[in-house]
Order: structure tokens, then C-alpha cells, then sequence
């Protein structure tokens, strides 16, 4: 396994800046969007190098077992697109829709949608998550998934922030980076539905 990175917080946004390729144009911030963002944790090629990285170990892992890398709706969705054109070995891809936030904060009730619908006996399954952070959303998937007859389940999440998990909470075997308890956008993450599209991650600007 892969050591996953821990992202500090920046200073300010001109320390966050540091890191950027002057080269790419992906790696500014749009003047549309610069009210909404408080300071830059990963830029684009940060965030690619790592997702290929992830992809890699991946394929090393299931090679020979045309995984299904389970996208959990709607927040994960750029980085399971981009995970599975990372992997070296055939996969499947699904998802299904799980809701446990409601603006900043999570609900502590997990909602899924599709799940019913899956045929998974026998299969190996890797749920693919945007961001885990109490861990009930994953906990919830998983158990469903093993009800269903799942040969193996394992977590694949693009961010894990640094907060404490109950014991009961499943292992997150795959984690792209470590991130602060702060709220983030960017890279499929949103604020009210918005921002998902940004190319990197971001601390949402609060005040």
C-alpha cells in the first residue's frame, strides 16, 4: 500500500500558490470563482499524479478479477472517472447515489438510491467516495454491498479527513490524500450543489 499524503493548510492563499505550475493554465484560480475559495490545498497536476499513483495499486491489486469500482454519487464522479481511466487492468463501473449532508454539515442520516438494483454475488467491489469523514456513509455501503453478497469490499476515497472514526467504522484501504477538518470544494466536491466543477481543491471561503 501506497503512503497517502497528509495536506497541511496554507498560511495564506500566496504560500497555497507555491505549489502551482506556472506552466498549466488549470492551476489559477478563475476570477468567477475567487469570492468563493479561501486557499488552495491541491492543484490539478497534484491531484492527477496521485489519482494515476492510485490506479496503479489498484490494478496490482485486482489483476485478474474485473473489479467494480462502486461510485458513490453525486460527489465522487470526476474522481472515479479519472481513477478508472488510471487502472491497467479491465474494471466495471456503477453507482449509486448516497446523501448524508445537508449544506455544511453532515446529517448523521445516510440516504441510498440504487442500490437494490445491483447484482453483486461474487464480485469484488471498491466503493469509490469523494470524502470520508465521520465514516457512516461508508460503514452503511459497505454492510449493504456485503448483504448482497460481495465477494470482497473495499473503500477507494479521494480525500479522508483528520478526525477521529468509532472503532466500528471500516477500514479506508485506499486514500488519495488526508486533508484538514475543514469544508472543501472542487475536484466533484460542492457547496450547495456548486463548484464541483473546479479543477482543484479548495477550503470554501466562509465569511
Amino acid at each position: 500500500m501506497l503512503p497517502c499524503p497528509v495536506i497541511g493548510l496554507p498560511d495564506s492563499v500566496n504560500e497555497a500558490t507555491i505549489s502551482a505550475d506556472p506552466s498549466s493554465p488549470a492551476d489559477t484560480i478563475p476570477e468567477a470563482f475567487a469570492g468563493y475559495i479561501e486557499r488552495v490545498l491541491l492543484w490539478p497536476h497534484q491531484i492527477a499524479a496521485r489519482v494515476d499513483e492510485l490506479g496503479q495499486e489498484l490494478s496490482q491489486d485486482y489483476a485478474g478479477r474485473n473489479p467494480i469500482l462502486l461510485g458513490i454519487l453525486t460527489g465522487s464522479f470526476i474522481f472515479c472517472a479519472d481513477l478508472c481511466r488510471a487502472m491497467r487492468i479491465p474494471c466495471e463501473v456503477k453507482f449509486v447515489r448516497a446523501s448524508s449532508y445537508q449544506g455544511t454539515q453532515s446529517s448523521g442520516h445516510v440516504t441510498l438510491t440504487g442500490i437494490e438494483k445491483l447484482d453483486l454475488n461474487g464480485r469484488d467491489v471498491v466503493i469509490v467516495e469523494d470524502i470520508v469523514d465521520t465514516g457512516l456513509t461508508a460503514r452503511c455501503i459497505s454492510d449493504s454491498l456485503k448483504d448482497r453478497g460481495a465477494s470482497s469490499v473495499e473503500i477507494c476515497s479521494f480525500l479522508v479527513k483528520q478526525i477521529p472514526r468509532p472503532d466500528h467504522v471500516p477500514a479506508i484501504r485506499y486514500v488519495a490524500f488526508e486533508v484538514p477538518d475543514l469544508f472543501v470544494v472542487g475536484y466533484g466536491l460542492d457547496w450547495g450543489q456548486t463548484l464541483r466543477q473546479l479543477p482543484f481543491l479548495a477550503v470554501l471561503k466562509t465569511s
